[in-house]
């Protein structure tokens, strides 16, 4: 088009008149010849009107053409500057796509954003939710979905992220009142197996829980509390997690676990929360309000605490995929053995090699609750250890005639083995008496009772002078039993002490904590109620029982294993601990 309109200036050239003008010759009588030129001279004067009209067109049509080539330069300035960031991008994929309308915040503190920004622009119309979040494959709309939506990339300048609709309006939960029942919770504990032995224990403590509540109105005021909304979601008791914690309950398992959600739950309840109690991960979804696989948008009642395990923990990330970061500080994470600082933070961890199953879970460290007070990294949550409920009942306990008795600490057969000699001095002095499956190969001499009730078992205890630990499990609550029934605890020492770099038991945990003891929270108590004991060397076995069977202890329980010593703590965590 340039040439075209250089090819219109040379025409103007040619046919357009020249200012040099040769004059007629002079006149000297020539009359037919003065006509030819007067003739003459008329088809100039037509032909200079018919170029003088040709020049005006040419002219305006160099007009228009010039108009044409600076809107077509324009135009591929326009295409240029679009394909230019697409080039940018596959140069160097670490950039995002620049949008003049929307530039990109400060991505500090947010290291996932630009590859999050990377996928959605990219698959966006991969699941239709996207769009009705908003998302139009812009870079804005994009931003605004990952800020406000999620919580990957930072707001946008001048943008507000908005509390998130409930699909059901909340029930205006209003003040939290501190129950004196706990029937209300028996209906709810009834319709899910996986909470039988819970429901049992809650049952068996009602009223030593709701005098504990009373108590504790009394000394403190507790009146004006908001009462929240609480999922408690024990990941280990789910059909998903294949650990079979509830069916072995009744037959020798582990219950250190259930011990502790079981008086978690009656915290929570006498203090006049809403309970929301899960079971499977249906029950989480309903609760969360998820419908399909879309992002987390709608919740069926919006959670102010949420209670798990690690395994609960990973089992609600996987729900929640994308939008895990809204719920991720709501979450308090009961964990018996503690997650030190150094395995919780997932990268350090790796650049450490210090590899746990349970590690990497990117918390704030006191989110987890353990069941003693092993470091402060940590929150204590503990347990409650069943007690007699007044005064007047503790002296008929007191009353309750000792006999020359031991009980072992150990219902499976395993902890017994290697542990014959010790045994041996134990039943010189006393007689020795366990709560083991009939079908363990133990000592003939030892009275076995066989897999009994709570209830039993502290009978047991309260008739008996020593519980003897036999160095296995670790840290369980039943020491603290054996206390809060006058029961003398012989606690065998670890040597060398026992961690992660020499004990496959604590091979996967997050910590590298090291036990100087069965049980060195009871280790800390001391004589004359606990007393640290080399299980190899008889005469510090006879050392200790000589000094147990020449004493009378009275029953001893630290206050904050009490009902009224953990609900203070626990209202205290929930008021003030953000």
């Amino acid at each position: 088009m340039r040439s075209i309109a250089k090819s219109f200036d040379d025409l103007l050239n040619i046919v357009q008149p020249t200012d040099y003008f040769f004059p007629p010759p002079p006149l000297k009588g020539h009359k037919e010849e003065f006509t030819a030129l007067q003739i003459q001279m008329e088809a100039e004067k037509e032909k200079g009107k018919v170029r003088e009209e040709m020049i005006k067109e040419l002219r305006s049509d160099k007009l228009q053409l010039q108009q044409q080539v600076a809107q077509l330069e324009e135009l591929l300035k326009l295409q240029a500057q679009q394909k230019e960031p697409k080039v940018q991008q596959v140069k160097n994929d670490d950039e995002i796509l620049v949008d003049k309308n929307c530039p990109l915040p400060p991505l500090d503190g947010y290291p996932a954003c630009k590859g999050k920004l990377k996928w959605l622009m990219a698959m966006w119309r991969s699941d239709s939710c996207y769009a009705s979040f908003g998302i139009n494959g812009s870079l804005c709309s994009i931003l605004i979905y990952l800020s406000e939506i999620e919580s990957w990339c930072p707001l946008l300048p001048g943008r507000v992220k908005l509390a998130a609709p409930l699909e059901i309006p909340p029930v205006q939960s209003g003040q939290a009142v501190v129950r004196g029942s706990l029937t209300g919770l028996y209906p709810v504990l009834e319709n899910r197996a996986q909470y039988r032995w819970i429901h049992q224990r809650i049952r068996s403590m009602e009223e030593i829980w709701v005098e504990a509540g009373r108590s504790l109105s009394a000394k403190y005021d507790l009146t004006q509390r908001k009462a929240k909304n609480i999922l408690v979601h024990p990941g280990a008791l789910t059909a998903e997690s294949n650990i079979k914690i509830t069916e072995t309950a009744f037959s020798g398992g582990p219950l250190g676990e259930l011990v502790q959600w079981s008086d978690l739950i009656s915290t929570l309840y006498i203090l006049g929360h809403n309970l929301h109690l899960s079971a499977s991960l249906p029950d989480v979804r309903d609760f969360l309000g998820i419908k399909s696989n879309c992002p987390t948008r709608y919740s069926k009642v919006e959670a102010d605490l949420i209670y798990t395990d690690i395994i609960g923990l990973r089992q609600i990330q996987t729900i929640l995929k994308e939008s895990w970061p809204n719920y991720q500080c709501l979450v308090r994470v009961l964990d018996s053995f503690g997650t030190e600082p150094d395995f919780n933070h997932a990268v350090w961890a790796q650049k450490q090699d210090l590899k746990s199953p349970f590690g990497g879970l990117n918390l704030i460290p006191l989110q987890f609750y353990t069941m003693f007070p092993h470091t402060p990294d940590n929150t204590f949550l503990g347990f409650v250890v069943q007690h007699p409920l007044s005064n007047e009942e503790t002296e008929q306990l007191q009353s309750i005639p000792r006999q020359n008795q031991a009980l072992v600490y150990g219902k499976s057969a395993n902890f017994w083995k290697g542990r014959e000699s010790y045994l041996h001095v134990i039943h010189k002095y006393l007689e020795i008496h366990a709560t083991v499956d009939n079908s363990s190969a133990i000592p003939s001499y030892v009275y076995n009772h066989g897999i009994i009730k709570g209830s039993e078992v502290q009978t047991l205890l309260r008739q008996s002078k020593v519980f003897v630990g036999l160095s296995f499990p670790y840290e369980g609550p039943a020491p603290l039993e054996a206390l809060a029934n006058g029961c003398a605890f012989l606690n065998p020492r670890l040597d060398p002490p026992r961690s992660r770099l020499n004990t496959e038991f604590f091979n996967g945990k997050p910590n590298i904590r090291e036990l100087t003891s069965q049980h060195p929270y009871a280790e800390a108590i001391g004589e004359p109620y606990v007393w640290l004991v080399d299980m190899q060397n008889s005469t510090d076995v006879e050392r200790a029982l000589t000094a147990i069977l020449n004493q009378t202890i009275k029953p001893y329980l630290p206050y904050e294993f009490t009902c009224e010593g953990m609900l203070q703590r626990v209202n205290v965590l929930i008021e003030k601990q953000v």
